[in-house]
């Protein structure tokens, strides 16, 4: 008689990783849509996991939820778009963790603009959180990872840039430019032992997306568009970035993964 494990298991039906057991993994926007699946993630993984986010309600929320798990996350308030909270944020995990294996660069803003009225301050901010920060989040922890001997980066990307998206052209453009970050990124730290990947979310249900932009018109569009006739959820892009965090993708770097349902 064939027993039925995956009732007992935190990862359900879907693969462990023995490898992320214990692992120091910093996730950054942690506390709620993406972010918060990856904590629940590799929390599940039994992997010892820290976020950063400015959302302290939603990310008490998830601490909460989560404190049972061994070893639970901890959570500090970060500022990405100010590079000195940067420092000092990684520096508390780093201690608090006794280094990292894994940095996920998750956090970003999707926020609506106009080509025509955005100005050069609203500009600028639009790329310090969703490129800039991405870039010194990885400066600060590379001498940890580099101690690692066996780290993985990944960045988020989207697939904003490919469909093209229209409207929010910062946040397109700062996409783009992660996969390019990211592959260069690797080459400079694949002698460290350090693999470095992207990954290109499409249309992902978050709750933010349902509460601000999936109408029924935008709904239809996007299943019009994709070669899977559905709403993707959050865990489909966990179950990469957990793959890609693992010791099972040891020979993987330098890639971007495209997670969208059939759309590019």
């Amino acid at each position: 008689m064939v027993s039925d494990s995956s009732a007992r298991s935190p990862v359900g039906p879907f693969a462990a990783y023995p490898s992320l057991r214990l692992r120091r993994v910093l996730i950054t926007g942690g506390a709620t849509g993406i972010g918060a699946a990856l904590v629940r993630g590799f929390v599940g993984q039994g992997a010892a996991v820290a976020f950063l986010d400015v959302q302290d309600a939603a990310a008490a929320q998830l601490v909460s939820e989560l404190a049972a798990a061994q070893p639970a996350p901890i959570y500090h308030r970060c500022e990405l778009a100010q590079t000195d909270a940067i420092s000092t944020a990684v520096a508390a995990v780093l201690r608090a963790l006794g280094g990292l294996d894994v940095l996920i660069n998750n956090a970003g803003n999707d926020r609506r603009h106009s080509t025509d009225q955005i100005t050069a301050s609203e500009w600028d901010e639009l790329i310090a959180i969703n490129l800039r920060q991405q870039f010194f989040v990885t400066q600060a922890a590379l001498p940890a990872l580099r101690r690692s001997g066996s780290a993985s980066i990944l960045h988020m990307s989207s697939i904003a840039w490919r469909i093209p998206s229209t409207g929010l052209p910062a946040y397109v453009a700062s996409k783009a430019a992660i996969v390019g970050l990211a592959r260069s990124l690797a080459f400079e730290e694949g002698i460290h032992n350090i693999r470095v990947n992207s990954i290109q979310p499409g249309a992902i249900l978050t709750e933010k997306q349902k509460q601000l932009w999936i109408t029924p018109e935008y709904s239809a569009e996007i299943l019009s568009r994709q070669a899977i006739k559905r709403h993707l959820e959050p865990d489909e892009v966990v179950r990469l970035a957990l793959f890609l965090a693992a010791a099972d993708s040891s020979a993987i770097t330098g890639q971007s993964y495209v997670i969208d349902g059939g759309w590019v």
